[in-house]
């Protein structure tokens, strides 16, 4: 299991209030890393820090809006100053507003990109420019989507981030790996979190839904942990560029 140890790292995660990036972020804790936890609000944290602390490690909570670039550069002046070397990043941070692709106007549609890939793409620098200059490895996970893949009503900025999430993937991918930095991306399948509880409200939707899942069941938030330990982990030594689908099968079946 020692392939799989995250002992002595640490682990910079986005989004890490709630849903995928708290329990992506505690299960890294349980693995041994530290966690530097972000999100907008400092105090949504309160939980995750306790979650990790539970897990024996330290976690170190600070607010920034990935969609504004100042916010990304104070962030890591603040990591700098606070003498932290995160070497894993969990870009996770992302939002989705359904709204039909007829009614979007520039505000949403920059809320969305702005936040999903731009944000991800400067956080994802601000991260490897100490690593690159200082000849260290590190390894880099974004969140992608089935919306990679597949397009979805409603969900057209979203749709259109998370393809390019993946285009970002492959490309830092092949610009960093030969200097130590992997970078691959989790595309969780189906999962019940705040970002999605729109679709879930609808029950015709969900078992429309579940009829499309080979192994028949959403997602629980405890599936994407062990694709994200494994990613981060010296188990994963080989693999960079490539996205791994937590999906129960869907993508294969359809």
């Amino acid at each position: 299991m020692e392939l799989f140890s995250l002992s002595g790292r640490t682990a910079l995660v986005t989004g890490a209030s709630r849903g995928i990036g708290q329990a992506i972020a505690v299960g890294m804790a349980w693995a041994g890393a530290n966690v530097i936890a972000i999100s907008r609000n400092a105090r949504s944290l309160d939980e995750t820090v306790a979650e990790v602390e539970k897990a024996g490690r330290v976690c170190h909570a600070m607010a920034a809006d990935v969609s504004e670039k100042s916010a990304v550069d104070s962030l890591f002046e603040k990591i700098e100053q606070a003498a932290l070397s995160p070497d894993i990043l969990l870009n996770n941070a992302g939002i989705e507003d359904v709204c039909a692709s007829a009614d979007v106007d520039e505000a949403l549609w920059d809320k969305i990109v702005d936040t999903n890939l731009k944000g991800a793409f400067f956080v994802a620098q601000g991260f490897a420019r100490p690593l690159l200059a200082a000849g260290n490895t590190g390894s880099i996970i974004n969140t992608a989507s089935l919306t990679s893949e597949v397009g979805v009503p409603t969900a057209t900025p979203y749709t259109a981030s998370k393809s390019g999430l993946v285009g970002l993937t492959r490309a830092l991918s092949t610009e960093w790996s030969p200097r130590g930095i992997r970078v691959n991306a989790i595309g969780p399948g189906y999962f019940r979190t705040d970002l999605t509880e729109a679709f879930y409200r609808d029950e015709g939707w969900q078992q429309a839904m579940l009829g499309k899942i080979p192994m028949g069941r959403f997602g629980h938030l405890e599936d994407l942990v062990g694709a994200s330990i494994f990613l981060a982990s010296r188990a994963s030594a080989y693999v960079t560029g490539q996205v791994v689908y937590v999906d129960g099968g869907y993508l294969a079946s359809i």
